[in-house]
């Protein structure tokens, strides 16, 4: 991927731990709309956390991952936050993730 800002790491890891810090308070947000409106959700952030700790010679781990995104573990914030999705968000949802593929 092409460094087009010259962003320092720093400030990159400092801008990607205040969404995260945001998305742990906004718990009234689900997945499902994120993914339908942004094409990406919390379970996006820990996977590709997962992946650049991989990548930096580490190994976080999908739990450790998510917990870090979420702020507890994934099955805690699941039965605390999330809803069920109705029709419409699925539908919305499906037609975001094509676009990823774009």
């Amino acid at each position: 991927m092409p460094d087009t800002l010259a962003v320092p790491d720093a400030v990159a890891a400092a801008a990607f731990w205040r969404l995260v810090r945001h998305l742990q308070h906004r718990t009234d947000v689900q997945n499902v709309d994120m993914m339908g409106r942004t094409g990406f959700c919390r379970n996006c952030l820990s996977k590709w956390l997962e992946e650049a700790a991989e990548e930096g010679g580490a190994s976080l781990g999908k739990g450790t991952a998510r917990a870090a995104v979420y702020g507890m573990p994934y099955d805690d914030w699941k039965a605390r936050h999330q809803t069920d999705a109705t029709p419409e968000q699925l539908e919305r949802m499906q037609q975001s993730v094509a676009r990823n593929r774009d």
